[in-house]
């Protein structure tokens, strides 16, 4: 059997109910994700079930690329999430095994790829 420990979050950031600085969805701490390096994050709503895993060479743009476009998996119940977490991963090959660990172990609620459960 193969044992996979998740990794601990590097960071956290929560939905505020009124910001007042420049926001995204009620998201205003994009700043502490970095720019630069690789990992997985999800996305939980606020009764802190998974909604959503992804993974990314660039984290944060990747992550901003969620609550923007037209064609995320989430981008009808983008106001669902309420808190990010993020795990700085390097290796492509560990970022792909932990998102579809993740994906499959908590059931996320809109991944639709590497769905291995039914």
């Amino acid at each position: 059997m193969i044992n996979i420990t998740i990794p601990t979050p590097d960071v956290t950031i929560m939905k505020q109910d009124k910001p007042e600085l420049s926001n995204i969805y009620g998201f205003t701490d994009f700043h502490l994700i970095t720019r630069e390096n690789g990992g997985i994050f999800m996305f939980y709503n606020d009764k802190e079930e998974l909604l959503f895993v992804g993974k990314a060479r660039k984290l944060r743009p990747r992550i901003k690329k969620h609550f923007e476009d037209s064609v995320s998996p989430i981008k009808n119940n983008r106001n669902e999430v309420t808190k990010i977490e993020v795990c700085i991963v390097e290796d492509p090959i560990e970022r792909e095994i932990y998102e579809t660990y993740i994906v499959n172990k908590y059931r996320a609620k809109y991944n639709v790829d590497k769905v291995l459960f039914n």
